[in-house]
């Protein structure tokens, strides 16, 4: 997994692009794109959700501190670090 801390700055909006029903999960960062793999459908957040903890792992921050702004129903998705 891709170690993200260095963005985990408190009031950071933080851009990504999730793929859904992925092979196995993964964070990586693409030509300057963080992009989240995760395993679950995009049925009912679950797939929001799933990128959510990811993100949160990478950043070393716990998922409540993840606020998703924009993209609950699509790939690219823009996530607010709030402060702890």
């Amino acid at each position: 997994m891709t170690d993200l801390a260095h963005l985990a700055v408190p009031g950071a909006e933080i851009s990504v692009r999730v793929t859904p029903n992925a092979r196995r999960a993964a964070v990586a960062v693409v030509d300057g794109q963080i992009r989240i793999a995760v395993t679950v459908v995009p049925e009912d957040g679950r797939a929001t959700e799933a990128a959510r903890e990811a993100l949160a792992k990478a950043l070393g921050v716990a998922k409540t501190r993840l606020v998703l702004v924009r993209g609950a129903k699509s790939r690219d998705k823009l996530f607010r670090l709030d402060a702890p």
